[in-house]
C-alpha cells in the first residue's frame, strides 16, 4: 500500500492491491485496524493508514501529522458505506479510481474530512 498526501494540496491518495484494499474495507467495517504503507526517506508517503470507531456522525477522514498517518475514523452507518465502496473497487476488475470528497450535506462524510483518491488495483480508468 502507498499514501501520499500532496502538500500543496489537502488531497490524499491511496494505491493498494486488491488483497490490501480489502483488509482495509474489513478493519474500516470493523471500526479498528492499522496497515502500514511503503515510504521512502523525503517522500510525501505516509506511513500507513488507522481506523477507530467514533460516535461520529459520519466518517472523518484526516491526517494525524506527528504520526504521519492517515486516520480513519467514524460512525458504524458510514463506515458501512465506505467499506462497501472499497471492497467494490477491489473487486472490480475493470479498473479506475474512487473519489471521496466531503461537500455540504454529503451522506456518510463528515465535515472536515480530507479529499481522499483510492486507486483501483486493476489499473487506470475503466474499460468500456
Amino acid at each position: 500500500m502507498r499514501v501520499v498526501s500532496d502538500p500543496g494540496y489537502t488531497e490524499v491518495d491511496l494505491s493498494a492491491s486488491a488483497e490490501e484494499l480489502t483488509w482495509l474495507a474489513s478493519a474500516v467495517a470493523r471500526g479498528e485496524g492499522l496497515l502500514s504503507s511503503t515510504s521512502s526517506p523525503g517522500s510525501d508517503a505516509l506511513a500507513g493508514v488507522e481506523v477507530l470507531k467514533s460516535s461520529g456522525p459520519g466518517v472523518l477522514v484526516r491526517r494525524d501529522a506527528e504520526r504521519q498517518i492517515l486516520v480513519i475514523s467514524g460512525d458504524s452507518a458510514g463506515r458501512a458505506v465506505l467499506a462497501e465502496n472499497l471492497r467494490a473497487l477491489a473487486t472490480d476488475e475493470d479498473g479506475g479510481h474512487l473519489h471521496i470528497d466531503y461537500f455540504p450535506g454529503h451522506f456518510y462524510l463528515a465535515e472536515g474530512s480530507l479529499p481522499l483518491v483510492v486507486n483501483s488495483p486493476h489499473g487506470g480508468m475503466p474499460t468500456p
